[in-house]
């Protein structure tokens, strides 16, 4: 029916159902205009203050778009019913006016099931999760009928607020009623399962399902995608098509996500040539963006480039992927290209670039871009810190880094668990302070964490000993059992460092065999090489080649150097040339264990050997790598290379040595300084 026909038809209509039509067709066509033209003709018929056609008039208003004409139209109406209530209360739950709608729910007279579902599904829509669950619990302690729409509403809040506690509850009350085998409520469960990461019950709701349709496994598929294991996501895949079920682009990308996570890239080329033939899922952006992002993470970066330009319209989530595919393959000169490029550009975009600045040494860069979002007042996350911190630490640049960490004092972080947890920051700010030398900051900072993972207690205990300060490392150690933290791998290599720089030999020997005896963990050649260390260095060398007689695997290059280096020290001639000939065949071309031999021979002046091994070095090729020292002044590295004439004040330098070297003799000392020590070598 067309609103032009009401003209020939007011005077003879027997009810106002014409124009209930008419309000139909504008919802569908969305047209105010139209609503306004219908309302002004009802207004000079007597349905005018009908309260069913008032009802429709609000719907339409709302749902055209006009709040306020629907409000006022409410306010007018000189009868209403529960209809009336409903189609306003809808109205603004739909549009997000949860105030407003709550303070007219509670005016309500007699509210209804359909008044609270509007109540429950709008606070749920509009991440109010926990509003929308006490709604839900008010309406089953009114004893009103829960059905599909009220349980759905509430497992939504349930995922969105990640509660399977409340989420089981509501599973039991379904469970009791004749909801329980229907397909759209099994749908449901198992999404609200998975995403309170628990796949194991989502699955069990799964494999109780009488009926299932593509949303079910859907459903199941993405949750092990998202909670793993991931493979059972391909497992699903197949079974799903063993069971004639058609899958569809949700499916597919699903399934391509999971094969990006388990780098599986021949299974996530079946996938995408399942899409390619059919033209509906080729389109699809949301399937095209995962399979850029497998590509990328399976460092295919050519595919993903190729999936990526037919692509007809990207979003950002196609340009981010493609920038963190050409950044994790080392092509960072691309990735900026493709940011660069971007009309809109979301914090996302500007971490992937940052981060694959940091990924691939370019620090000062990703510094650089730092700066540039700030100038572009964009908001950084917690992974811009991460990754700045990280760049300021691998430049061991205090001054920078200090800079950061009153950024991240600004943003309020407060280093703590969560859905969105920061407490890595906390650790890049602790890595930061200990690779610039300040210890004691990096500690402040982690005094003043409110929470603390594995890696903030090994970051302080592997750098207090890394730093010399052996009996703190074991300080916090001890401070580190106390609060209930299980040590791994990573923990011990710091205690044993730290007895190893203390000189503590009995305690490394205890705290080597707590980490089978207490700890269940197998020791690897990083821990092996640190009992070494410990050992070589107080002398204990023949207790040393027990230790690496009895290793279940074999010694690294690491290993034998560091007994290498206790033999130089204790002038064991003997044990050192079975670690230097060692050494020789693993890394032949290393100038370190040719230097450290031929002068352990030269100290027992046995000249001969010391020949053998430097005509060895000429054989073999093997050059002695200069040493370079550097300084920084005014924020400008100064860098020094042993016999290096290039610096431009090279000849200033000299002479201050010089006018040292006069004002030393004076003194009468006896050190010979030569002019090849003067040239500011770290020989």
């Amino acid at each position: 029916m067309r609103w032009e026909s009401i003209p020939s038809c007011c005077g003879l209509a027997l009810n106002s159902t014409p124009f209930a039509a008419l309000l139909q067709s504008c919802i569908h066509s969305k047209s105010l205009r139209g609503c306004r033209r219908v309302h002004g003709r009802l207004l000079k018929t007597p349905f005018s203050s009908e309260t069913f056609i008032g009802n429709r008039l609000i719907d339409a208003y709302a749902k055209c778009g006009s709040l306020e004409d629907a409000r006022k139209l409410f306010d007018a109406m000189p009868q209403r019913n529960v209809f009336t209530w409903n189609s306003l209360i809808a109205a603004l739950t739909s549009r997000g006016f949860l105030h407003d709608a709550r303070r007219l729910f509670e005016s309500m007279p007699e509210p209804d099931q359909c008044s609270w579902n509007s109540m429950v599904s709008g606070f749920a829509q509009h991440d109010r999760f926990a509003e929308a669950l006490e709604f839900f619990v008010s309406m089953h302690a009114d004893d009103f009928l829960l059905n599909e729409y009220s349980f759905s509403s509430a497992l939504s809040a349930c995922a969105g607020l990640a509660d399977s506690r409340i989420g089981a509850q509501i599973h039991a009350s379904i469970s009791k009623s004749h909801l329980a085998d229907g397909v759209y409520m099994g749908s449901a469960l198992i999404d609200m399962y998975a995403k309170c990461g628990r796949p194991s019950d989502a699955r069990r709701v799964f494999d109780g399902m009488a009926r299932r349709n593509v949303v079910s496994w859907n459903s199941l598929i993405t949750c092990f995608e998202q909670n793993g294991p991931q493979n059972e996501a391909l497992v699903l895949f197949v079974r799903m098509m063993e069971n004639g079920v058609a899958y569809d682009e949700v499916t597919l990308a699903s399934v391509v996500s999971a094969c990006a996570s388990l780098s599986a890239l021949r299974e996530g080329k079946q996938v995408h040539a399942r899409a390619i033939k059919c033209d509906e899922h080729r389109q699809d952006l949301v399937l095209s963006n995962a399979l850029v992002d497998m590509y990328a993470k399976c460092r295919k970066i050519g595919e993903a480039r190729s999936v990526f330009d037919r692509i007809s319209v990207r979003d950002i989530v196609s340009e981010t992927s493609m920038i963190s595919g050409y950044a994790r393959s080392s092509s960072v000169e691309e990735a900026q290209s493709v940011f660069m490029g971007m009309l809109e550009k979301n914090i996302v975009a500007w971490n992937a670039l940052i981060a694959g600045y940091t990924q691939n040494g370019e620090d000062e860069e990703a510094l650089n871009l730092f700066l540039q979002l700030k100038r572009d007042s964009v908001w950084p996350t917690h992974y811009t810190f991460g990754n700045i911190l990280n760049a300021c630490a691998n430049l061991a640049n205090l001054r920078l880094g200090q800079q950061a960490h009153a950024h991240v004092l600004k943003h309020g972080f407060r280093f703590e668990a969560g859905p969105e947890t920061d407490i890595f920051v906390g650790n890049s700010l602790i890595d930061m302070y200990l690779k610039c030398g300040l210890i004691d900051d990096g500690g402040k900072v982690f005094d003043r964490m409110v929470a603390r993972d594995e890696v903030s207690w090994n970051a302080m205990i592997v750098g207090y000993a890394q730093n010399g300060r052996g009996r703190d490392a074991l300080c916090l150690f001890g401070r580190m059992l106390a609060s209930g933290k299980t040590p791994d791998h990573v923990t011990m290599i710091g205690v044993l460092s730290a007895c190893s720089h203390a000189g503590l030999v009995e305690e490394g020997r205890v705290y080597f065999r707590s980490m089978t005896d207490e700890y269940s963990l197998i020791p690897s050649n990083g821990h092996y090489t640190c009992m070494v260390d410990l050992l070589g260095r107080a002398g204990h060398l023949e207790e040393v080649v027990k230790i690496i007689s009895e290793m279940p695997m074999a010694p690294d290059s690491v290993l034998w150097a560091s007994l290498l280096a206790a033999c130089r020290m204790h002038c064991d001639v003997e044990i050192g040339e079975w670690a230097a000939n060692k050494l020789f065949e693993l890394d032949p071309s290393n100038s370190g264990p040719y230097v450290l031999l031929s002068n352990m021979y030269a100290e027992k002046k046995r000249w001969r050997d010391v020949l053998r091994v430097r005509r060895l070095m000429r054989m073999r090729g093997v050059i002695k790598q200069p040493g370079y020292s550097w300084i920084e002044i005014g924020s400008k590295a100064h860098v020094f290379l042993a016999k290096d004439k290039r610096h431009p004040f090279r000849k200033e330098i000299y002479g201050i040595l010089e006018v040292l070297k006069v004002q030393m003799d004076k003194l009468n000392t006896n050190v010979y300084i030569s002019r090849e020590v003067f040239s500011c070598s770290s020989e």
